[in-house]
């Protein structure tokens, strides 16, 4: 994939495009706690996704988003640019929530695919702003079909980039997915108390309420592993439990399962990718294309400063959910960026290296397409 023609990237005789650098690595001693904080945090966002615990969040955006490049630092938006007003509160159940992005964001609205995604997004964006449509948000308006063209080639140009850098880097680092990193330390042992069963250096730290080893004592009846009777000595973590058989009716659910059988969030024919995590291609995608959607209108927020998608009660595929509407907000185009490579740690598919390192490639590669695009806009170029 690496080299592959693209259309504004740099040369790439070695087949990686952009190197991101190396991820963490289990054993290694300048990144071996990056690594295993990374799988943790992803068993920690599984056990968040049981909505039968009354747990809200405010999700709007004037409480999540405006981050950093390569973090999730930001806690909102004191206003909307638009109205001059803070944002409404949208408090829903935090499960729904971290169901609804890893659903939604998954393979699009209508499984478009995440480059087909943003052009869904886009073409919202479009209709909103439509018949006031002025690239780069300034000089006489265009008609449709120029504002089409011309936003269908720059945003498309960067997600073909955008496959070319994250496949070329996939290929290159060969890196594992959550699935992988949990099952192989869980399957080894514990590493934070040698006194303990099952110690192991490279095994998963210990967290009380998350990560434990399973004993005669926490199996006994009525104890939070007695249904892990006859483990004794194995690694537990809490988590979403798997799809369930009737995905309408019924949800998984968080509980106490072995870490060897832990799963993503996602339906059991397709419980991860079969290709190399690092890095993750939605991340790139989704800033690739948020970048150029921001230059193309000169406006970095949607439309009225408030961008939304529905997720219908009870249009869940991987379980029973939600049992009310949930709105998804974003006030820029990089905050719904962000959103897309979180979604992916909720899902179970990627660590934090994976979306941090994708956003950071998105963002240079949908510069850069933008500003490649430009010379086919401009009659005198």
């Amino acid at each position: 994939w690496g080299g592959v023609t693209s259309f504004a990237l740099p040369p790439a005789p070695d087949a990686l495009p952009i190197d991101p650098g190396d991820p963490p690595y289990l054993g290694d001693p300048a990144s071996d706690a990056a690594f295993r904080e990374a799988a943790i945090e992803v068993i920690r966002y599984s056990s968040l996704l049981d909505p039968r615990v009354e747990s809200m969040i405010d999700i709007s955006p004037g409480s999540i988003g405006n981050n950093n490049l390569g973090a999730n630092d930001g806690s909102g938006h004191d206003t909307n640019p638009a109205t001059g007003t803070p944002y409404t509160s949208n408090v829903v159940n935090q499960a729904d929530f971290g169901r609804a992005m890893a659903e939604f964001w998954a393979d699009g609205p209508d499984s478009e695919t995440p480059p087909g995604h943003w052009n869904t997004l886009a073409n919202a964006v479009s209709d909103s702003l439509d018949p006031a449509l002025h690239i780069r948000g300034q000089g006489e308006a265009v008609d449709r079909l120029e504002w089409d063209v011309k936003l269908y080639v720059a945003l498309n140009a960067a997600t073909h980039d955008g496959a070319i850098a994250a496949w070329g880097t996939k290929g290159y680092y060969d890196y594992s997915r959550p699935i992988s990193m949990i099952r192989y330390m869980g399957g080894i042992g514990q590493s934070s108390d040698p006194a303990q069963p099952s110690f192991h250096e490279k095994g998963l730290p210990l967290e009380a309420g998350l990560i434990e080893v399973v004993t005669a004592e926490s199996t006994a009846a009525g104890e939070r592993h007695a249904h892990l009777a006859g483990n004794e000595g194995e690694i537990a973590v809490r988590s979403w439990r798997g799809t369930p058989e009737d995905r309408e009716r019924d949800i998984g659910g968080v509980d106490w399962i072995l870490a060897v059988d832990w799963v993503p969030y996602q339906l059991p024919t397709f419980v991860t990718p079969s290709f190399a995590a690092y890095v993750s291609g939605h991340s790139v995608f989704s800033r690739a294309a948020a970048e150029v959607l921001t230059a193309f209108t000169g406006d970095e927020y949607f439309p009225g400063g408030l961008g939304e998608w529905t997720i219908q009660a009870g249009s869940y595929e991987f379980e029973h959910g939600p049992d009310d509407d949930i709105i998804l907000q974003w006030a820029t185009y990089r905050d719904a960026a962000d959103q897309a490579g979180l979604s992916r740690l909720y899902g179970g598919i990627h660590v934090r290296a994976d979306d941090f390192a994708g956003r950071k490639m998105g963002a240079e590669i949908g510069q850069a397409a933008w500003a490649a695009a430009q010379r086919y806009f401009e009659s005198d170029r």
